[in-house]
């Protein structure tokens, strides 16, 4: 987790900027869609950085328990992420709940983010590729580093509910956010609690990307 952290922030704070500087780029000075095109190469060579390390790690474990990293479009799962969505109302609630207890501070400038700047432009291609990133890059490698692997080795050490608190504590640290930190740290016991229940990521997976594409379309809205 240290080795993924460290490479996240390494990517996306230096590799990625310096590569796009050397190419004669400046990322304040790219349009709309650079900037939506910017994010997602940065987000899917995090991504893609972040499972190396994993298979690196992990390679001293091979072969691996067939449940582990499991896909399977099988099971009685859907029941759980449709309970799971109703859950995003209250995860909204808990958002200007966090707001309340940790504003912003006066002194704070008020800026808008690159997605919101493309959304307010109606740049349809930057709305498509922003869209791709939070419903589809983020919530699959996100979904592998912190339910497919940091959960289920907590439970080696912990009880699962224990387990499922600590990796969705972890979650909610990593969007280095601490306005957001309380609705990370339930939505991330919702995927973590219908993970456990189906040892399979691809429901959490889509409960994930149904959240992200939620709250992207508030924005839009």
């Amino acid at each position: 987790m240290l080795l993924w952290l460290a490479a996240f922030w390494f990517i996306g704070s230096w590799m990625i900027p310096f590569a796009a500087h050397m190419a004669g780029f400046s990322k304040e000075s790219l349009t709309f869609k650079g900037q939506a095109l910017f994010s997602l190469v940065t987000d899917v060579t995090e991504g893609l950085a972040g499972i190396a390390i994993l298979h690196r790690c992990l390679s001293h474990f091979h072969p691996l328990p067939s449940d582990w990293f499991k896909f399977s479009l099988r099971g009685k799962w859907l029941f759980d992420v449709a309970l799971g969505c109703l859950m995003f109302p209250f995860v909204n609630q808990l958002s200007q709940f966090n707001l309340t207890l940790l504003p912003l501070m006066p002194s704070t400038p008020v800026t808008l983010s690159s997605v919101e700047q493309s959304i307010l432009a109606r740049d349809p291609v930057a709305m498509a590729l922003y869209a791709i990133v939070v419903s589809i890059c983020a919530p699959v490698w996100e979904e592998i580093v912190f339910r497919g692997f940091l959960l289920p080795s907590l439970t080696r050490y912990m009880p699962l509910w224990s387990a499922i608190l600590v990796s969705s504590v972890a979650f909610a640290l990593a969007h280095f956010n601490v306005q957001r930190m309380l609705p990370l740290i339930f939505l991330g016991m919702v995927m973590g609690v219908v993970f456990a229940r189906s040892r399979n990521l691809l429901p959490s997976m889509l409960l994930h990307s149904l959240w992200n594409g939620f709250v992207f379309l508030d924005l839009m809205r």
